[in-house]
Formats: C-alpha cells, structure tokens, sequence
C-alpha cells in the first residue's frame, strides 16, 4: 500500500507536458470534439498501454535478473535524455 503514492506521483509527473498530453489538449481544443468523449478515449488508451507496460514489466521480472532490467531502463532513459538535449541543442 505504501507503494501507491510513490508511483502514481512518478507517473503523473512523468506524463505531465508530455506529446500524450498535448495531442489530448489538441483533440479537446477541436470544436468537433467532445471533452467528455475525449477524455474517456485518453483514459483507455492510457489504462490500456499501463496495463501492457505491467504485463511486460511482470513477464521480464519472471524471465530476466532484476539488475539487467534495473540496468536497460536506466540506460533507456539516459539515452532518452541525451537525444532531448542534443534535439533542443539542435534547432
């Protein structure tokens, strides 16, 4: 139960300004839209692909050690992070 905090407060400052949010905003902004059909399409799309990462996350802690996991996540976002930099480095 203590784990719920922490995670949901990762996620959701993750998510924050990211591309899912702003095309979100973009479909709400359309006038042939409907808020309320737009939020309940993001919110599947988004509970769908969570409940994907925890299958795959769940199958790999089954398969793979733990540290290679710790370690290709964490290699996955520093090279994340190095093509954000150089793309903002670059325009």
């Amino acid at each position: 139960m203590q784990q719920i905090l922490p995670i949901f407060l990762i996620v959701f400052l993750a998510e924050l300004g990211d591309k899912t949010q702003l095309a979100t905003a973009m479909f709400a902004a359309n006038k042939e839209s409907h808020p309320v059909l737009v939020f309940l399409a993001a919110l599947a799309a988004l509970a769908i692909s969570t409940a994907l990462a925890v299958w795959l996350g769940s199958v790999a802690l089954r398969t793979l050690p733990p540290e290679s996991i710790k370690l290709t996540a964490g290699l996955g976002f520093i090279l994340i992070g190095c093509w954000t930099l150089y793309e903002s480095f670059r325009a």
